[in-house]
Parts: structure tokens; C-alpha cells; sequence
């Protein structure tokens, strides 16, 4: 149970605040489609957006903080269910609110709730977004049917509820419910899944009278007793910053916990960290939350455990014998990595320590006065037993699965049932072995009869292929290649020579191509980029179908678009969206510092671009090529991942490849160098690479440097690391220097990129999560992780 203040007297008046709102009315027939510039309605202070939010390659319907980069969603439509490019919110002409797909089907919608409707709809600067009829009056309001969060001006009334998203990521219902009932009791639920009933409540106010859950515009959070407002249980402090410096949230947040976010806005002047920070919240520890004859599976899922972390969020945890079923949802539960029990026997199995560990909802037996010996063997002879815990000489027998697992400093230790490795790697190798003895005589026959079949086959595959071949080649003399499943613009040499004005103005030149600014005679208002590849070599062709095969497959907000190709004789190039901001190196390398939350925001950028890369296209693209001068900046210094000129393609069935090396000196792995396999860690070792020269603002070699030590931009920050003298890194970067734990988060995690094992290396999905801190950076290997380049860099 939180703590909470019981006011006889009001604190603070709930302002009136409906009639003083400023409107900018969207007017009947107006609509938004994913595919405009600025798919969304702002409000009148621009602090509030309606409209498409981009997730990846696609959207969600939702409200949020616009002037807030991460975590600024505040209410969703459709279910948190996202809708592909292409989709269309619509005001109609009878004054309904309607979201349609690309085709047209209507997929959700909102309209008046009586028989007048509405004739304009209107983004509000509180972050309603209401729909009106003529005489002003709100036919239907956000604020009503809120989803997981509120904000500042936001009332929950009786039966009004707050949903938990599934995951951090996923904004579809999840498994808690925050509802003012009926009786005036503010109570936290966890549900059943699928079907949403409520189990036992596992936090509430004790309230038989509460009408009203507020969050005053001065940051209060309170729930009103009675009708007079002169009374309320509070929860939140009396020593809320004023929204007038922060942005405020309440949001049920898919561990069940509600907290109360903070996040200081421009005004502040640099005084306080520009990220959510939470200042209050309930249940103070979500793991304990969850006891008696609670159903359900508890925060971090079935036979799981749960505990606290540093900053008092749960962290769930398998017990020995277990893994997670979803590496990338650890709240989703476990799973045995072994075959269950059968009953009669327990010659394959052992029982495992974790102290002070507990499932208390998963208990079927008690024994007292028992000792340990006797309690590990009743668990192991009994095939419903999955876990025995013991404490104070009392022996609890729990069965499978175990649920609302939790550190318990009053359990002595759990005893966990797990099969035994040794006997089930002895019973696979028995078994291979009779296989294989099984299999050598009936192959050595049937390799003997085949051999004189295998030859005659043999050689009518060569004649075959050899008449294939000349066939293919005498048609890539005739035609031009193609490349088909790709939606792009085919052109002419001669438009993208006039589109350039006969190649005049050069962007950017690299080993295969040049790049030109040009004016396409379609759309003479949009600039694009033309890389012209030089026919110089053998490999160009390569380049030019390596290029065309990665980037026309692929749709992410973090890639250079490909808008078309020519492939005319001699001369192949390639047409791109036209990036007004250059590369990131012209922006990180210049004469003045870039703004540092800017430099973090592009590190994640890039982060996420390489993960759809390597992990959420059809076929995994390895750039092998990441470097400053192939990030790009749009209008809004959003990054932009481009040149795949030198990308290498695996299979969905492969995972490594061997190659020649390619890359770029200085962001090149080791692993170029060993002729050792090729994998995604190469583009995980170049961008860790481009973090640290990110965070210092200078390139990763220096020849010219005053000191040997700050040459070798990976050395020298090592050093920093490991001498603890961080600040080094970004000297006269105030910013940065008061950013303390996210400046170190961000070097741990370069260096954890950047070592020389690639083993070591994490995917750049966990990088992501690392930079964002949805999982803890541990220490890195204490040994010099980059060695290897100074000696490459001579």
C-alpha cells in the first residue's frame, strides 16, 4: 500500500480551466495520411500532436508531447494497434472521426454520442483532443477514454481506468488495470489474458467514497472523496515541480507499477537532465506486490522470479535449468530446458539453491519440523513437485508453474527440480551412435550401386549449366538487367543528365561513385541526391546490384530512400531522397560542438537503423561499411543510413559469410584482418567505433595530436574509462559533463561494441537497449579491447 495524506482541508482549488482552452479547429472533411510531410494536427502552443506517430516502418494513431524525442505518447487509438504506411484519419462530412487503411477499409472510428454531431475537431494545449459541435459544445474528448496515461487538467470519474501497454514496445492492452470503481475504491488489477477478466486486486486506496482521481494542472495527483472536493487521499507529495518548467505523466506502465513522470522543458536552462524521471509512484515494490491466493502469474510471468534494481524497477530473473521463452521480453515468463518428470522415477534429477527466493501462490503442500535432507528428497520422488522452499524448518511443496516469484528475505532458500545435464548429453551420444552404426551398411551399398548413375548425372549438369550460361549472357548483351519486387522508378540516362544539369554540382565523392545534386522535371519542388557509379573496375556491377537488392528492399525512418535507378548500357546510377543537412561527419567534425542530448538522439538513430537491418528484413543486410560519412541528416537532423554499396547479404538460412574486406580504415573489425568468418559484429565493432567519436566530437584518429595517447581515439577513451576520467572525453561540453550516468552508459556500451572478439560483442539490438537503458550495461572485459588498431593505423 502507498503512502498517502489525508487532507481535510483542499491544498489547492482544481482550476477551471474548460472555457479558457485555445482552439484551432480542424474543419469537416479534413484528413491526414501517413504519407504527408507533417502527418499530424499540432496544438495551438505546439507543445501537443494528433495524428500518425512513426514506430519503425509503421504508425501509430496517438496523442503526444511534441517537443519530447522518447516515451512522449500519451494516449493511443485502434487498441495500440499500429496501421501500415499509407493508412488515413479523416474528420467526414457527417462528423465522424475515421481511421481507414491504404484500401479504404475503415478500421476504427469515433463520432458524437447523441443525435447532434460534431462539425470540427480540435488538438487542445492540455492534450485533450476533442470533437465539437456549433455551439462548442465537446461531443467526445480523449480525456475520456484515456489509455494508460493522464496528464496535468485530466479527471478519471467513477469506472474510468487506465490500461497497462503489453510490453515497452507493444501499446496493445496488457496485463494490469488502474479503475476507480464504483464503490469509490482506486484499485490496480492484474488480468487474465486472453480474455481481460480481473483477478485479485494487489494495490488499492481503501476507499469507500472516492469520486474523483485528479491530476491538477500544478501536478497533483489526488483522489477526491465525496462531492465537496474538501477532502481527497493524495498521491503525490506537496513538493511537485510546477508544470510551467516540467512536463508531467501518470502512466500505468506495462510492470503493473503507476508512476509519476517528470521531464524538464527548454525554460529549465540546462539545469536539470533532459530525459522522464520518475518522482513518485505505486506499488512501492511491485515484486512483493503479488502474495497470498493470488492468481494469476505475477509481474514477470510464470516460473520466473522478480526483484528490484537499482533504480526500483523490476527485474525478472529465471531460476537454475530455466530460460526465458522470449529473450527479448524477460516479463513474459520461463521455461524448462529440460524434459518434465515422469512419475515413479527421479534417477535423472537434482534439486538446485537460490536463497531467499519464494513462490508463495504455488504451494500444495506444508511440512514442519522437517529438515533440509528430507524436504530435496520428498520434492524429488514427487513428480508434481516442481520447487521446494524452506524457512524456519517449514517445508512448502510448489507445483508447476510457479507464479509470482519474488526475492523473500523471510525464505531461507528455494530448492529448484532440474534434469540432470550429464545424463541427458550421455543418452544423445548413445543414441547417435546407434544411428550411425544402423546407417553404414545400408549407405555402403547404396553408394557402391550409385557411383556409375552419379557420373553419367554429373556430366549432364555441366553440359547443362555451361548451355545456361551462354543463354544468360547472350541475354544481358541484348537487354538491360532488372530487379524485380521492388516499387522503383526506372530513368533514363538522359533525364538524370539533365536532372543534374549535366553533372554540374558535386555532393560527395567516394572509391566507386559520385554523388550530384539534382531537380527531377517531375517534381521540380523536391531536391534529390544522383550517385553515379564509375564503370573503373570489375566490381562496380557488383556494387550497383549489391545497392539496388539492399536499399530497394528495405523501409525504415532510420535509411536513405531509394527512389529509382538507371541501368542503361554503361551507365548505372542511382537516385535517393536529397538530404539538406550532409553527413554527420561534416556535423560532428566542424567548428562548433553540437548540442549533446543531439548527438545522443543520433546514436540511437543509427543504433535502430542497423537493428532493421540486421534483424527485421526478410533477407539480414550486413552494410559492412558504417562510418560518419554514410550517416546522413535531413531537414531535422534525423538520421539517415545510407550507401550500401559495400552491404553483403546473408540468407535467411545463413549467418556468416567470407569475404574480401571492405570497409573503411580506422572502422574496420579485426576479424577483416584474420580471414576469420563475417558476421553482423562487423557493423556492431564500426558503429561502436562512431559512438565514441559521437561523444568526443573528433575523428577516431588524430594524426597531428599533441599527445601519442589522445591519438588513437579508442585507446584514449579506454583509458578514460578505466582511470575513471570520463569528463576528458568532452571537455568544454558542459552539457555532457552534467550528463554524467549517460555518459558513461555510452562509453561502456562503445566499448563493449568494439572488442576484439566478436563473441563479446553484443547484437546491436541489445546495444540498442543498452543505450536506451532498457537493460543494464555491465562492466566491460578489463583488458584493452581495440589494441589491435593501433597497430593498423600507422
Amino acid at each position: 500500500m502507498a503512502s498517502v495524506f489525508l487532507y481535510l482541508l483542499s491544498l489547492l482549488l482544481f482550476p477551471l480551466f474548460s472555457s479558457a482552452q485555445t482552439y484551432r479547429n480542424i474543419t469537416l472533411g479534413t484528413s491526414l495520411s501517413t504519407n504527408d510531410r507533417n502527418p499530424y494536427w499540432a496544438s495551438p502552443s505546439g507543445e501537443f500532436s494528433f495524428g500518425f506517430y512513426p514506430i519503425q516502418d509503421v504508425f501509430m494513431l496517438a496523442i503526444w508531447y511534441e517537443k519530447i524525442a522518447v516515451e512522449s505518447i500519451i494516449w493511443t487509438a485502434n487498441g495500440g494497434n499500429t496501421v501500415e504506411s499509407g493508412s488515413k484519419i479523416e474528420l467526414t462530412s457527417d462528423g465522424v472521426l475515421s481511421l481507414s487503411t491504404p484500401n479504404g477499409t475503415q478500421i476504427w472510428k469515433v463520432e458524437s454520442m447523441d443525435s447532434i454531431g460534431a462539425t470540427s475537431a480540435a488538438m487542445l494545449d492540455t492534450g485533450n483532443f476533442v470533437l465539437s459541435s456549433d455551439e462548442s459544445a465537446i461531443k467526445w474528448a480523449s480525456f475520456d477514454i484515456p489509455t494508460d496515461t493522464i496528464v496535468p487538467t485530466q479527471i478519471l470519474n467513477p469506472l474510468g481506468k487506465l490500461s497497462a501497454r503489453l510490453t515497452q514496445n507493444d501499446y496493445s492492452q496488457g496485463r494490469f488495470e488502474l479503475i476507480l470503481q464504483g464503490d469509490g475504491n482506486l484499485v490496480l488489477y492484474q488480468k487474465a489474458r486472453p480474455m481481460g477478466d480481473n483477478y485479485d486486486g494487489y494495490w488499492d486506496t481503501a476507499t469507500t467514497n472516492g469520486s474523483q482521481l485528479i491530476f491538477n494542472q500544478s501536478g497533483y495527483i489526488y483522489l477526491s472523496l465525496g462531492s465537496s472536493n474538501t477532502s481527497r487521499i493524495s498521491l503525490t507529495t506537496t513538493t511537485q515541480v510546477s508544470p510551467t518548467q516540467f512536463y508531467h505523466r501518470a502512466t500505468l506502465d506495462f510492470d503493473g507499477v503507476l508512476r509519476h513522470y517528470t521531464y524538464p522543458k527548454n525554460s529549465t536552462g540546462g539545469r536539470w537532465r533532459q530525459s522522464w524521471s520518475v518522482s513518485e509512484y505505486v506499488p512501492l515494490n511491485i515484486c512483493t506486490a503479488f502474495g497470498g491466493s493470488a492468481l494469476g502469474s505475477g509481474v514477470c510471468g510464470f516460473n520466473s522470479y522478480c526483484k528490484l534494481d537499482d533504480n526500483q524497477r523490476p527485474q525478472c530473473n529465471c531460476p537454475p535449468g530455466y530460460t526465458y521463452l522470449d529473450s527479448n521480453n524477460t516479463f513474459n515468463g520461463c521455461k524448462q530446458d529440460f524434459l518434465p518428470q515422469t512419475c515413479g522415477t527421479s534417477d535423472g534429477f537434482e534439486m538446485r539453491e537460490i536463497l531467499t527466493t519464494n513462490w508463495p501462490t504455488s504451494d500444495y503442500g506444508r511440512f514442519t519440523s522437517v529438515t533440509e535432507d528430507w524436504c530435496r528428497q520428498t520434492c524429488l520422488d514427487d513428480c508434481f513437485c516442481a520447487a521446494a522452499v524452506l524457512g524456519g524448518g517449514t517445508c512448502w511443496l510448489k507445483k508447476f508453474p510457479l507464479s509470482n516469484g519474488k526475492t523473500d528475505a523471510t525464505a531461507d532458500k528455494a530448492l529448484i527440480k532440474v534434469g540432470k545435464p550429464q545424463l541427458v548429453l550421455n543418452n544423445r551420444n548413445n543414441s547417435c551412435k546407434k544411428d550411425r552404426d544402423n546407417l553404414i551398411l545400408p549407405g555402403s551399398i547404396l553408394l557402391g550401386s550409385s557411383m556409375l548413375f552419379n557420373l553419367l548425372l554429373i556430366s549432364v549438369i555441366c553440359l547443362a549449366i555451361c548451355g545456361f550460361r551462354h543463354k544468360k549472357q547472350h541475354q544481358m548483351r541484348q537487354d538491360p538487367p532488372s530487379i524485380s519486387g521492388m516499387n522503383l522508378r526506372s530513368f533514363t540516362y538522359k533525364e538524370l543528365e539533365e536532372a543534374t544539369d549535366k553533372f554540374k554540382e558535386q555532393l560527395g565523392k567516394g572509391a566507386f561513385s559520385t554523388v550530384y545534386k539534382g531537380i527531377l522535371e517531375s517534381n521540380p519542388q523536391s531536391l534529390v541526391a544522383v550517385k553515379r557509379l564509375e564503370s573503373v573496375v570489375e566490381g562496380v556491377e557488383k556494387e550497383f546490384r549489391a545497392e539496388m537488392s539492399a536499399i530497394g528492399r528495405t523501409n525504415h525512418k532510420n535509411l536513405v530512400q531509394l527512389l529509382g535507378f538507371c541501368d542503361e548500357g554503361a551507365h548505372r546510377l542511382l537516385v535517393y531522397e536529397f538530404m539538406k543537412n550532409g553527413s554527420l561527419a561534416s556535423f560532428l567534425f566542424g567548428d562548433s560542438r553540437p548540442d549533446w542530448y543531439q548527438r545522443i538522439q543520433i546514436a540511437f538513430g543509427i543504433a535502430r537503423g542497423i537493428v532493421y537491418l540486421h534483424e527485421e528484413c526478410s533477407s539480414q543486410i550486413i552494410h559492412c561499411d558504417i562510418k560518419p560519412q554514410n550517416i546522413l541528416l535531413d531537414d531535422s537532423f534525423n538520421v539517415k543510413i545510407s550507401d550500401f554499396g559495400l552491404a553483403k547479404l546473408l540468407m535467411s538460412d545463413q549467418s556468416r559469410c567470407t569475404t574480401d574486406i571492405r570497409g573503411t580504415r580506422g572502422y574496420v573489425a579485426p576479424e577483416w584482418f584474420k580471414r576469420m568468418a563475417i558476421t553482423a559484429k562487423v557493423d556492431v565493432y564500426s558503429f561502436g567505433i562512431m559512438l565514441l567519436e559521437i561523444i568526443c566530437c573528433r575523428k577516431n584518429v588524430e594524426r597531428e595530436s599533441w599527445d601519442e595517447n589522445y591519438e588513437i581515439l579508442s585507446d584514449w577513451a579506454y583509458d578514460c574509462y578505466v582511470e575513471n576520467k570520463l569528463h576528458l572525453l568532452v571537455e568544454n561540453d558542459e552539457q555532457a559533463k552534467n550528463d554524467g550516468k549517460m555518459l558513461e552508459r555510452l562509453v561502456m556500451t562503445a566499448i563493449w561494441c568494439i572488442q576484439e572478439d566478436p563473441s563479446l560483442r553484443p547484437s546491436m539490438k541489445t546495444v540498442t537497449q543498452m543505450l536506451e537503458g532498457a537493460i543494464e550495461v555491465c562492466m566491460p572485459p578489463v583488458s584493452d579491447p581495440s589494441s589491435f588498431i593501433s597497430s593498423i593505423c600507422v
